[in-house]
């Protein structure tokens, strides 16, 4: 999907991942949500750039969320997955398993 070339695109649109209640308040508004599970390597660097012009074409009507996974070690966990970076849609609150409830 990125073109390869530098874009005016903006302020980020992608939403920095703080907590798993404030990522289901974000569910609850009703709109799709593109999360990117990362850890610091090469294909993340790649993705972000992905992610930032996704954003940037697809808002208001997607939301797109960045979990930066040893931050949030417990949320990135009960995805089940071992291979990072990953991304995964939500369409629901009921979709995200809470570890902190």
């Amino acid at each position: 999907y990125y073109t390869g070339y530098p874009k005016d695109l903006g302020p980020s649109r992608i939403i920095p991942f703080t907590s798993e209640r404030q990522f289901v308040q974000l569910l609850h508004e009703g709109r799709p949500v593109v999360v990117a599970f990362t850890i610091k390597c090469t294909y993340t660097q790649h993705l972000d750039k992905v992610l930032e012009e996704a954003a940037a074409k697809f808002y208001p009507h997607i939301k797109f969320v960045r979990v930066e996974c040893p931050k949030y070690p417990g949320f990135c966990l009960t995805r089940q997955r071992n291979e990072y970076p990953f991304v995964e849609v939500f369409y629901n609150p009921e979709q995200v398993i809470l570890v902190d409830r």
